[in-house]
């Protein structure tokens, strides 16, 4: 039978990877327009591709934690100020 840790850990690499999935899906699609320049700006000046992806990453994933702690809808002006502001991440929550 699986440690806890284990269930945590396949539960973390199925969210990580489900956000990254919506990244790709925002970058191909242009929607938002954000995500598309974040990702070429963050290209541009050097950074790999599976770094700007986790970086973009942590930023949906914050608005998501906020969308559920607040019970409201998602704020896509936050997200595309965000992502905008990458490489620098948002703040942390207190």
């Amino acid at each position: 039978m699986s440690e806890p840790t284990d269930i945590d850990n396949d539960e973390e690499a199925f969210a990580e990877s489900t956000l990254i999935q919506a990244i790709e899906n925002q970058i191909e699609n242009d929607n938002p327009p954000a995500a598309k320049a974040t990702f070429n700006k963050l290209t541009l000046v050097g950074y790999e591709r599976e770094d700007i992806l986790n970086l973009m990453a942590h930023v949906l994933a914050c608005e998501i934690d906020a969308m559920l702690e607040d019970d409201r809808a998602f704020d896509t002006q936050w997200y595309e100020t965000a992502l905008r502001a990458l490489p620098e991440l948002p703040p942390e929550k207190d």
